[in-house]
């Protein structure tokens, strides 16, 4: 399986996901460390599996990670399920040949979900340019949290650790349809 298409374009992963999801965190679309590896957030340096393993105890191979952010209520996935990108950084993204994930049908198969958590600014910017949501969706709340990419490197580990576990662990400590 390869993640680029003949014309050059980088193709995402489908979501982490289950049922029972009540947090989705959004990036992008995977850098060429992800691609290479057929994995979320696989660029050594990237604090996101640090950070789930403090939230979540993630930790062990790439399945097992996965598991247990299931298990924890959090759904992963990207706002663009292709595009042209030569580099890693989201600067590269070409917008003008950006595809958006299909959110309509992630969000009607997760009846749970009350947080949308953006990884960085740019998929902040892309899901608002590329995504709109029908009202049934208005009850959802989006954040937009400090990237753990290695390029933003103005924040440190423990402060990007402190908003994420901020925003985030309320939402998984609320029982389900409070």
């Amino acid at each position: 399986m390869t993640c680029r298409d003949e014309v050059g374009a980088s193709t995402g992963f489908p979501p982490i996901v289950s049922k029972d999801a009540r947090v989705l965190i959004l990036g992008s679309l995977p850098g060429q460390a992800s691609l290479a590896a057929h994995e979320y957030y696989a660029h050594p340096q990237n604090a996101f599996w640090s950070i789930m393993r403090e939230l979540t105890g993630a930790d062990g191979d790439y399945t097992t990670r996965c598991e247990s952010l299931g298990k924890a209520g959090i759904a992963v996935w990207d706002v663009l399920a292709s595009s042209v990108r030569p580099g890693s950084m989201d600067a590269d993204i070409r917008l003008d040949s950006a595809v958006p994930n299909d959110f309509a049908v992630l969000f009607s198969s997760l009846p749970n979900l009350r947080l949308v958590c953006h990884n960085g600014k740019k998929s902040q910017d892309m899901f608002h340019k590329f995504v709109r949501l029908p009202d049934t969706y208005a009850e959802l709340r989006f954040e937009s949290l400090p990237s753990t990419s290695p390029a933003y490197a103005a924040m440190s580990f423990t402060d990007k650790l402190r908003i994420w576990r901020g925003i985030i662990e309320p939402e998984l400590n609320r029982s389900v349809g409070q």
